[in-house]
């Protein structure tokens, strides 16, 4: 919602609200959703109470769109890709695989580092869906799993299973199928998150 929460829609079919009836006798009907905090400042979090009309949240992009492209690692048997821009910086690359993803290290990415089979494990734990990967000039295919929004501990929601983001533009060549949301409020790159929520450190176990 614009300036506000996301509104996470769990049964789009509208179906009678038990105990609410018109004065006719008929049953008021809705579809079924909830409203997720994404200012950061929810007493009642992951759920909205509405101080983010109160505490000044905007959902204004301010991150830099020229760095919003998706940069190539070619290997011998495994092309990987990765745009920077989209992502959560949670880590999961350089912690499982240290000799593939180099932390603070120019190129960052070695794609010849490891067997193929675990670049893949790896890149397909990446929540943001910063990282993708082609063989042989095959772009590998999304998981398939049931829709779910994981509330992260002091983190972003991290959604799979193809949940759709209504309204919003994805990064360059990012993931539908999984991708990261800010509920810190401080992601320069709204709605998705940018890791911004260890620079403030936000507290929401």
């Amino acid at each position: 919602m614009p300036n506000g929460p996301y509104y996470l829609l769990n049964d789009l079919q509208a179906s009678p609200v038990p105990n609410l009836v018109r004065s006719s006798g008929a049953g008021c009907a809705t579809v079924r959703g909830v409203a997720l905090c994404r200012c950061g400042g929810s007493k009642n979090k992951p759920f909205c109470d509405g101080t983010h009309s109160t505490n000044g949240f905007s959902d204004r992009k301010l991150a830099d769109r020229s760095k919003n492209r998706r940069e190539t690692y070619r290997g011998k048997r495994i092309t990987i890709f990765d745009n920077r821009a989209i992502c959560a910086h949670a880590g999961v690359c350089t912690d499982s695989l240290k000799s593939v993803f180099l932390y603070g290290k120019e190129p960052w990415i070695d794609p010849d580092g490891a067997a193929v089979d675990a670049i893949i494990s790896t890149v397909r734990k990446c929540p943001s869906g910063a990282l993708s990967y082609a063989i042989e000039g095959v772009e590998g295919e999304p998981a398939v799993r049931a829709p779910k929004v994981e509330v992260t501990d002091n983190g972003p929601y991290a959604v799979s299973g193809g949940v759709e983001l209504v309204n919003q533009e994805f990064g360059d060549g990012a993931s539908r199928e999984h991708y990261t949301l800010c509920r810190c409020g401080a992601s320069a790159n709204k709605p998705f998150c940018d890791g911004s929520h260890w620079r403030i450190e936000f507290r929401d176990p």
